[in-house]
């Protein structure tokens, strides 16, 4: 028998889960495709200047998506919701330092995808938490 979300902040966050973890992979799998996801230029192959981490950068942050994107989808089968809670103000930060990121020119405009992903899931995840507190806390 196989486990599903219980609730529909449970579902926010295992959809979002199953995103990060996808991208995470790709990002370990094909760096470039996601580089291009993400509005930045690829660099072909051998066309790195020595001391350039870029691969290296975008290893670790891969990693970290496919470990969060799992934490995620754990949290939503277990319906965690002190879990989905405390995510929503870390997602709402990451998409203004995104967003600022780009805004700054510290990012190409593509890049402003990401932050715009992690602030709906937020509100996303938000609304279905309040619209749940409100259905409970209802006498019927």
């Amino acid at each position: 028998m196989r486990r599903l979300p219980r609730s529909l902040s449970g579902w926010t966050i295992a959809v979002f889960g199953l995103l990060a973890a996808a991208l995470g992979v790709v990002g370990l799998v094909a760096p470039d495709a996601l580089l291009t996801v993400m509005g930045f230029e690829p660099v072909p192959d051998g066309g790195r200047a020595d001391g350039d981490h870029t691969l290296v950068f975008l290893t670790a942050s891969s990693m970290a998506a496919l470990n969060m994107g799992v934490y995620y989808v754990l949290a939503a089968l277990s319906d965690w919701k002190a879990f989905f809670r405390w995510t929503v103000p870390f997602r709402l930060l990451t998409c203004a330092v995104f967003t600022l990121a780009v805004v700054g020119g510290r990012a190409p405009a593509g890049f402003l995808g990401v932050g715009l992903w992690e602030g709906l899931g937020a509100v996303v995840t938000g609304a279905a938490l309040w619209y749940e507190r409100r259905r409970t806390a209802r006498p019927e």
